[in-house]
């Protein structure tokens, strides 16, 4: 790293990644429960050029942590945007990250950062490059010509692809056939290719389809909804399966559908499906749902499991956790997931979770009252634990600032050794301050979208602290960037 760690100009610059990633990590452009889609937008614009012109090596080296989809594909438009400004050797780091993030984003999501390039008019080799690569990776082309028609068509127009062999052999002539002069061939021996074609006037068709083309299908011919899912099941993705689980359960006692195993989903997307639930069904699937949550979160710990000692959580299930529109119970979600992946952490029967409303169950959880977050904490500390990790967006309001407080002063004449770790992940990004809201300069905070990387962002927080240098997160960048393109021996962002 080519920055400077021996000097206060060091540390600002540690302080201004910290600051990005924590962005990038909660941040989507979209509204919060405090600030609109405008002010996330422009904060975040102006947060991704700082760092890009500033610290590119870092602004690169971003991809190999967990930041969300949305500033991963930014960080790679802004990348190939101005490949100008990079030396020979960054481009060839930059481009080996790029490579094995985009492997790692939805297809969907690379399609439109595709078509954003196009756009944006950049076709420079490298460009193109990855665009063919990517391509020519993808496992099923017909069924992406299929399922993302327009986004291909883009990518082939902009790579200067033939599609005539050149991404799949048996497609050869069929795939630039079909996205380019559709009705130039009578039928298609790529049986997905030519469902597609039948579709438009045989019914039958319609279930050979991917779920969500077939559902356009049927929507046009009037095909009732709860006929179409049971016929669909088999060739829906679990994620697919979990979006329309909700309207199939309903808020009474039926059972949820057997066709759907919850035990393997992500913990967070188990986490939002539950509270999409009413109460009733909660309740009604106490037992299915809670196994299916512990289930996950163990999944989730890994090797941590049982490894975190005492811990206590303080929980933040106030009214701002409803979040907005675009993020509906999202930071709730959050919430509940950490509390049981927490569970999983610590010690066997060493975990206490203190949630702002005083709730006891955290099945039936609902955004709901103010933030006495630093009544809680002092509740948390009066356990001893080993561990406490503040699960809130840190609008700490009942009264405001007691949590700040309670803090600093356990910090500096209780337990001035840091016999308990203390810890704020904070799944909300506050546009005003660029960063997400802390609540107090004496404890690491750090954002969380998902709570499975709760892990991980504990390490990452502790740099937070200023205590161990910035030499030492440079250190850490380095090795997270080997990890991520297979190289254990590279140095990528020093």
């Amino acid at each position: 790293m080519t920055t400077s760690t021996g000097t206060d100009a060091g540390l600002v610059a540690a302080e201004d990644v910290l600051l990005f990633v924590n962005a990038a990590i909660t941040a989507t452009g979209q509204r919060e429960f405090r600030s609109s889609a405008y002010q996330q937008q422009l904060s975040l614009d102006f947060l991704h050029e700082y760092v890009r012109v500033n610290y590119r090596r870092v602004y690169a080296a971003s991809l190999a942590l967990d930041i969300n989809d949305h500033n991963a594909a930014r960080i790679v438009r802004g990348l190939l945007e101005n490949a100008a400004d990079a030396s020979a050797e960054e481009k060839r780091t930059e481009g080996r990250l790029i490579a094995a993030r985009l492997a790692k984003l939805p297809p969907q999501r690379v399609y439109r950062l595709f078509r954003e390039l196009r756009a944006a008019k950049v076709n420079n080799r490298r460009t193109r490059a990855i665009m063919r690569d990517w391509l020519a990776a993808r496992p099923d082309p017909a069924h992406d010509a299929v399922k993302y028609r327009s986004g291909l068509k883009t990518a082939a127009r902009h790579a200067h692809l033939g599609l005539d062999g050149s991404v799949e052999p048996e497609c050869s002539g069929e795939l630039g056939d079909f996205l380019f002069r559709p009705r130039h061939r009578p039928g298609y021996r790529n049986q997905r290719l030519d469902a597609w074609r039948r579709a438009h006037y045989a019914q039958g068709a319609v279930e050979e389809l991917p779920f969500t083309v077939a559902e356009g299908f049927a929507a046009r011919r009037g095909v009732k909804r709860e006929a179409f899912l049971e016929r669909m099941a088999p060739r829906m993705t679990r994620l697919e399966r979990l979006r329309t689980l909700t309207q199939r359960t309903g808020a009474g006692d039926a059972p949820l559908p057997a066709d759907v195993d919850l035990t393997v989903m992500p913990l967070t997307r188990l986490a939002l499906f539950v509270l999409s639930l009413g109460f009733e069904a909660r309740s009604a699937h106490r037992a299915e749902l809670t196994r299916a949550l512990r289930t996950a979160a163990r999944r989730a710990a890994g090797p941590h499991a049982g490894s975190w000692g005492r811990v206590a959580a303080v929980l933040d299930d106030s009214y701002s956790s409803s979040g907005s529109g675009e993020k509906r119970r999202r930071p709730l979600a959050v919430a509940l997931a950490c509390h049981f992946l927490l569970e999983a952490l610590a010690a066997p029967g060493a975990y206490t979770p203190l949630w702002t409303s005083d709730r006891t169950d955290p099945l039936l959880v609902r955004p709901w009252g103010p933030t006495p977050l630093g009544f809680r904490v002092l509740d948390a500390l009066e356990h001893g634990p080993d561990r406490l990790v503040i699960v809130s967006d840190g609008w700490d309001n009942a009264p405001p600032g007691l949590a700040g407080e309670v803090l600093r002063v356990w910090r500096t004449r209780l337990d001035p050794d840091r016999h308990t770790a203390v810890v704020h992940v904070n799944p909300v990004y506050d546009a005003d301050t660029f960063d997400v809201r802390r609540l107090s300069p004496s404890v690491p905070t750090t954002g969380v979208r998902d709570a499975e990387d709760l892990p991980a962002l504990v390490e990452l927080a502790g740099f937070a602290e200023g205590r161990t240098g910035a030499a030492a997160l440079y250190a850490y960048l380095d090795r997270q960037v080997a990890r991520f393109v297979g190289d254990e021996g590279a140095g990528a962002a020093s």
